[in-house]
Protein backbone atom coordinates (compact mmCIF):
# COMPACT_ATOMS: atom_id res chain seq x y z
CA UNK A 1 0.00 0.00 0.00
CA UNK A 2 1.45 3.20 -1.10
CA UNK A 3 1.86 6.48 1.01
CA UNK A 4 -1.14 8.04 -0.68
CA UNK A 5 -3.27 4.62 -0.56
CA UNK A 6 -2.48 4.40 3.40
CA UNK A 7 -3.81 8.56 3.73
CA UNK A 8 -6.44 8.12 1.84
CA UNK A 9 -7.88 4.87 3.76
CA UNK A 10 -6.43 7.31 7.63
CA UNK A 11 -9.06 10.22 5.93
CA UNK A 12 -11.79 7.66 5.08
CA UNK A 13 -11.77 6.34 8.47
CA UNK A 14 -11.80 9.68 9.94
CA UNK A 15 -15.22 10.79 8.02
CA UNK A 16 -16.67 7.69 9.23
CA UNK A 17 -16.10 8.96 13.45
CA UNK A 18 -16.73 12.02 12.35
CA UNK A 19 -20.26 10.74 10.69
CA UNK A 20 -20.60 8.51 13.97
CA UNK A 21 -20.56 11.51 15.93
CA UNK A 22 -24.01 11.91 15.30
CA UNK A 23 -25.40 8.75 16.95
CA UNK A 24 -22.80 8.08 19.72
CA UNK A 25 -23.20 9.70 23.13
CA UNK A 26 -21.44 9.34 26.51
CA UNK A 27 -23.29 8.08 29.46
CA UNK A 28 -22.00 9.07 33.14
CA UNK A 29 -22.10 6.54 35.09
CA UNK A 30 -19.83 7.55 37.75
CA UNK A 31 -16.45 6.12 38.55
CA UNK A 32 -16.00 4.62 34.84
CA UNK A 33 -18.43 6.66 32.00
CA UNK A 34 -19.60 4.20 29.10
CA UNK A 35 -20.84 5.42 25.47
CA UNK A 36 -24.07 4.59 23.58
CA UNK A 37 -25.89 4.17 19.97
CA UNK A 38 -29.01 6.85 19.74
CA UNK A 39 -30.55 4.03 18.17
CA UNK A 40 -33.99 6.02 17.90
CA UNK A 41 -34.48 9.52 17.88
CA UNK A 42 -35.28 9.42 21.65
CA UNK A 43 -34.00 6.45 22.47
CA UNK A 44 -29.99 5.19 23.64
CA UNK A 45 -28.95 1.31 23.73
CA UNK A 46 -25.65 0.91 25.52
CA UNK A 47 -23.88 -2.18 27.46
CA UNK A 48 -26.73 -2.93 30.32
CA UNK A 49 -23.44 -4.30 32.61
CA UNK A 50 -21.68 -1.13 32.96
CA UNK A 51 -24.95 0.61 34.40
CA UNK A 52 -25.54 1.32 38.02
CA UNK A 53 -29.29 0.26 39.49
CA UNK A 54 -30.38 4.00 39.10
CA UNK A 55 -33.44 5.52 37.54
CA UNK A 56 -31.68 7.87 35.35
CA UNK A 57 -28.36 9.01 33.90
CA UNK A 58 -26.84 12.10 31.97
CA UNK A 59 -26.11 11.76 28.35
CA UNK A 60 -23.58 13.47 26.24
CA UNK A 61 -24.70 14.22 22.66
CA UNK A 62 -22.81 16.65 20.28
CA UNK A 63 -21.58 19.02 23.39
CA UNK A 64 -25.28 19.14 25.01
CA UNK A 65 -25.97 17.66 28.55
CA UNK A 66 -29.06 15.28 28.87
CA UNK A 67 -31.05 13.69 31.38
CA UNK A 68 -32.40 10.27 30.48
CA UNK A 69 -34.60 7.85 31.96
CA UNK A 70 -33.75 4.21 32.55
CA UNK A 71 -36.42 2.57 29.84
CA UNK A 72 -35.26 -1.39 30.15
CA UNK A 73 -32.47 -3.63 30.54
CA UNK A 74 -32.11 -7.28 29.61
CA UNK A 75 -29.27 -8.48 31.76
CA UNK A 76 -29.29 -11.70 29.45
CA UNK A 77 -28.58 -10.23 25.96
CA UNK A 78 -26.44 -7.15 28.17
CA UNK A 79 -28.69 -4.64 26.37
CA UNK A 80 -30.04 -1.48 28.27
CA UNK A 81 -32.20 1.42 26.47
CA UNK A 82 -32.65 5.14 28.40
CA UNK A 83 -35.24 6.87 27.05
CA UNK A 84 -34.74 10.43 26.33
CA UNK A 85 -36.81 13.49 27.05
CA UNK A 86 -36.52 15.23 23.18
CA UNK A 87 -36.00 13.89 19.94
CA UNK A 88 -32.97 14.10 18.63
CA UNK A 89 -33.34 12.94 15.33
CA UNK A 90 -29.39 11.75 14.44
CA UNK A 91 -30.40 8.43 12.38
CA UNK A 92 -28.52 5.67 12.25
CA UNK A 93 -26.49 4.24 9.13
CA UNK A 94 -27.31 1.13 6.79
CA UNK A 95 -27.03 -2.15 9.16
CA UNK A 96 -23.92 -4.43 7.70
CA UNK A 97 -24.74 -8.18 7.45
CA UNK A 98 -22.35 -10.39 10.20
CA UNK A 99 -18.57 -10.10 9.12
CA UNK A 100 -15.89 -12.63 8.34
CA UNK A 101 -13.09 -13.49 10.58
CA UNK A 102 -10.00 -11.20 9.48
CA UNK A 103 -12.26 -7.95 8.70
CA UNK A 104 -11.72 -4.59 9.85
CA UNK A 105 -13.80 -2.78 12.41
CA UNK A 106 -14.57 0.74 13.81
CA UNK A 107 -14.72 1.06 17.27
CA UNK A 108 -16.65 3.91 17.99
CA UNK A 109 -17.00 5.87 21.69
CA UNK A 110 -17.52 8.85 23.33
CA UNK A 111 -15.21 10.72 25.77
CA UNK A 112 -16.01 12.55 28.94
CA UNK A 113 -16.95 15.81 26.83
CA UNK A 114 -18.91 13.62 24.44
CA UNK A 115 -16.50 13.97 21.33
CA UNK A 116 -15.87 10.87 19.56
CA UNK A 117 -13.13 8.40 20.04
CA UNK A 118 -12.17 5.54 18.28
CA UNK A 119 -9.79 2.42 17.61
CA UNK A 120 -9.12 -0.36 14.58
CA UNK A 121 -9.77 -3.69 15.42
CA UNK A 122 -10.02 -6.64 14.18
CA UNK A 123 -12.86 -9.32 13.93
CA UNK A 124 -11.42 -12.49 15.43
CA UNK A 125 -13.70 -14.82 15.21
CA UNK A 126 -17.50 -15.44 14.25
CA UNK A 127 -20.20 -17.75 14.69
CA UNK A 128 -23.69 -18.84 14.41
CA UNK A 129 -26.37 -17.75 17.24
CA UNK A 130 -25.18 -18.42 20.31
CA UNK A 131 -26.37 -18.27 24.04
CA UNK A 132 -24.91 -15.94 27.05
CA UNK A 133 -24.23 -17.39 30.13
CA UNK A 134 -27.24 -15.67 31.57
CA UNK A 135 -29.54 -17.98 28.58
CA UNK A 136 -29.68 -15.03 26.41
CA UNK A 137 -30.32 -15.64 22.67
CA UNK A 138 -27.60 -13.62 20.67
CA UNK A 139 -28.26 -13.93 16.74
CA UNK A 140 -24.42 -14.24 15.65
CA UNK A 141 -21.38 -14.57 17.59
CA UNK A 142 -18.45 -11.55 16.41
CA UNK A 143 -15.72 -11.52 18.53
CA UNK A 144 -12.86 -8.84 17.89
CA UNK A 145 -9.19 -8.51 18.99
CA UNK A 146 -9.73 -5.53 21.07
CA UNK A 147 -9.72 -4.14 24.49
CA UNK A 148 -12.71 -1.92 25.74
CA UNK A 149 -12.44 1.02 28.02
CA UNK A 150 -15.06 4.15 28.00
CA UNK A 151 -16.12 3.09 24.60
CA UNK A 152 -18.11 0.03 25.27
CA UNK A 153 -21.79 0.64 24.75
CA UNK A 154 -20.88 2.22 21.27
CA UNK A 155 -21.05 1.60 17.65
CA UNK A 156 -18.91 -0.96 15.97
CA UNK A 157 -18.63 -0.50 12.09
CA UNK A 158 -17.85 -1.52 8.63
CA UNK A 159 -14.77 0.73 6.94
CA UNK A 160 -17.43 1.22 4.80
CA UNK A 161 -19.31 3.14 7.55
CA UNK A 162 -21.96 0.28 8.21
CA UNK A 163 -23.29 -0.66 11.33
CA UNK A 164 -22.24 -3.91 12.92
CA UNK A 165 -23.83 -3.94 16.14
CA UNK A 166 -22.74 -2.94 19.98
CA UNK A 167 -19.37 -3.21 21.66
CA UNK A 168 -19.19 -4.81 24.70
CA UNK A 169 -17.30 -6.58 27.52
CA UNK A 170 -17.12 -10.63 27.08
CA UNK A 171 -15.30 -12.59 29.46
CA UNK A 172 -12.03 -12.52 30.28
CA UNK A 173 -12.20 -8.68 28.94
CA UNK A 174 -12.69 -10.29 25.51
CA UNK A 175 -14.34 -7.19 22.83
CA UNK A 176 -17.85 -9.29 21.44
CA UNK A 177 -20.36 -6.72 19.11
CA UNK A 178 -23.93 -7.59 20.11
CA UNK A 179 -25.20 -7.60 16.54
CA UNK A 180 -27.92 -4.94 15.22
CA UNK A 181 -30.68 -8.09 14.76
CA UNK A 182 -30.37 -8.91 19.08
CA UNK A 183 -30.73 -5.44 19.35
CA UNK A 184 -33.69 -4.62 16.83
CA UNK A 185 -35.71 -7.94 18.31
CA UNK A 186 -35.40 -6.84 21.99
CA UNK A 187 -35.26 -2.63 21.92
CA UNK A 188 -39.22 -2.52 21.54
CA UNK A 189 -40.16 -5.33 24.39
CA UNK A 190 -37.20 -2.69 26.24
CA UNK A 191 -39.01 0.26 25.32
CA UNK A 192 -42.60 -1.14 25.74
CA UNK A 193 -42.59 -3.16 29.05
CA UNK A 194 -38.91 -2.41 30.57
CA UNK A 195 -37.88 -6.49 30.14
CA UNK A 196 -37.64 -8.65 27.66
CA UNK A 197 -39.76 -11.52 28.29
CA UNK A 198 -38.75 -15.14 29.59
CA UNK A 199 -39.83 -18.42 29.54
CA UNK A 200 -40.79 -20.13 33.07
CA UNK A 201 -40.91 -23.22 35.11
CA UNK A 202 -41.04 -22.22 38.23
CA UNK A 203 -38.34 -24.35 39.62
CA UNK A 204 -35.52 -23.86 41.87
CA UNK A 205 -33.00 -25.67 40.67
CA UNK A 206 -28.95 -27.45 41.72
CA UNK A 207 -26.62 -28.98 39.75
CA UNK A 208 -26.59 -32.89 40.83
CA UNK A 209 -24.94 -35.93 40.00
CA UNK A 210 -26.89 -38.75 38.98
CA UNK A 211 -26.42 -41.76 40.84
CA UNK A 212 -23.96 -44.12 39.42
CA UNK A 213 -26.32 -47.22 39.63
CA UNK A 214 -29.03 -45.23 37.59
CA UNK A 215 -26.65 -43.54 35.26
CA UNK A 216 -27.47 -46.05 32.72
CA UNK A 217 -31.39 -45.68 32.28
CA UNK A 218 -30.64 -41.67 32.86
CA UNK A 219 -28.58 -42.00 29.92
CA UNK A 220 -26.15 -39.48 31.28
CA UNK A 221 -24.29 -38.88 34.71
CA UNK A 222 -25.78 -35.33 35.82
CA UNK A 223 -28.79 -33.46 36.01
CA UNK A 224 -30.52 -30.53 37.58
CA UNK A 225 -32.38 -31.44 41.20
CA UNK A 226 -35.69 -29.16 42.07
CA UNK A 227 -34.90 -28.04 44.98
CA UNK A 228 -38.19 -25.36 45.21
CA UNK A 229 -41.63 -24.37 43.54
CA UNK A 230 -43.28 -21.44 43.00
CA UNK A 231 -46.96 -22.03 43.93
CA UNK A 232 -49.06 -22.17 41.15
CA UNK A 233 -46.34 -22.33 38.99
CA UNK A 234 -46.17 -24.24 35.28
CA UNK A 235 -44.35 -27.08 37.00
CA UNK A 236 -46.40 -27.30 40.08
CA UNK A 237 -49.48 -27.81 38.18
CA UNK A 238 -47.66 -30.26 35.79
CA UNK A 239 -47.04 -32.17 38.89
CA UNK A 240 -43.25 -31.86 39.29
CA UNK A 241 -41.85 -32.83 43.07
CA UNK A 242 -39.13 -30.98 44.93
CA UNK A 243 -36.40 -33.73 44.65
CA UNK A 244 -37.13 -34.36 41.28
CA UNK A 245 -33.84 -34.82 38.67
CA UNK A 246 -34.62 -32.72 35.52
CA UNK A 247 -32.21 -34.70 32.82
CA UNK A 248 -34.13 -33.74 29.36
CA UNK A 249 -36.13 -30.53 28.35
CA UNK A 250 -37.86 -31.59 24.92
CA UNK A 251 -34.82 -34.45 24.44
CA UNK A 252 -32.24 -31.25 25.08
CA UNK A 253 -29.84 -31.93 28.08
CA UNK A 254 -30.25 -29.67 30.92
CA UNK A 255 -26.76 -30.43 33.19
CA UNK A 256 -26.54 -26.58 33.85
CA UNK A 257 -29.13 -23.57 34.56
CA UNK A 258 -27.65 -22.17 31.77
CA UNK A 259 -28.91 -25.21 29.31
CA UNK A 260 -32.02 -24.78 30.70
CA UNK A 261 -32.89 -20.90 30.13
CA UNK A 262 -31.77 -21.78 26.60
CA UNK A 263 -34.59 -24.07 26.39
CA UNK A 264 -36.97 -21.55 27.84
CA UNK A 265 -36.56 -18.81 25.11
CA UNK A 266 -39.52 -15.62 24.66
CA UNK A 267 -41.22 -17.96 21.56
CA UNK A 268 -41.49 -20.66 23.92
CA UNK A 269 -44.28 -18.92 26.75
CA UNK A 270 -47.35 -20.87 25.86
CA UNK A 271 -46.08 -24.09 24.22
CA UNK A 272 -46.00 -27.28 26.30
CA UNK A 273 -42.51 -28.98 26.75
CA UNK A 274 -41.43 -32.58 27.93
CA UNK A 275 -39.48 -33.11 30.68
CA UNK A 276 -37.73 -35.93 31.38
CA UNK A 277 -37.20 -36.58 35.26
CA UNK A 278 -35.69 -39.04 37.42
CA UNK A 279 -37.90 -39.82 40.33
CA UNK A 280 -37.44 -42.09 43.38
CA UNK A 281 -34.85 -44.15 40.69
CA UNK A 282 -37.57 -44.20 38.02
CA UNK A 283 -37.61 -41.99 34.72
CA UNK A 284 -40.84 -40.10 34.36
CA UNK A 285 -41.80 -37.97 31.66
CA UNK A 286 -44.03 -34.95 32.15
CA UNK A 287 -45.26 -32.25 30.02
CA UNK A 288 -45.22 -28.60 31.43
CA UNK A 289 -46.68 -25.36 29.82
CA UNK A 290 -43.85 -23.15 29.67
CA UNK A 291 -45.17 -19.45 31.44
CA UNK A 292 -44.29 -16.21 31.24
CA UNK A 293 -41.71 -15.36 33.94
CA UNK A 294 -43.06 -12.90 36.48
CA UNK A 295 -41.65 -9.52 37.26
CA UNK A 296 -39.52 -9.13 40.01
Amino acid sequence: MTTDSLEQFSDTLSSRVTDAARYTVAIRIGRRDCSGILWRNDAVVTSEQLLPEEPGFTILHNGNALQAVLAGRDPSTNVAVLRLPNSLGAGLPPFAPPPTAGSLTLIVGADERGAPTARLGIVHATGPEWNSQAGGRIESLIRLDARLGADEGGPVLTPAGKLLGMSTSGPRRTALVIPVATIERVIDPLLSDGRVARGWLGVGLQQVQVPERLREAAGRDAGMMVVGLAPASPAEQAGVLPGDIILEIDGRQTGRARGLSTALAAERIGQPVTLKLLRAGEIRMLTVVVGKRPKA
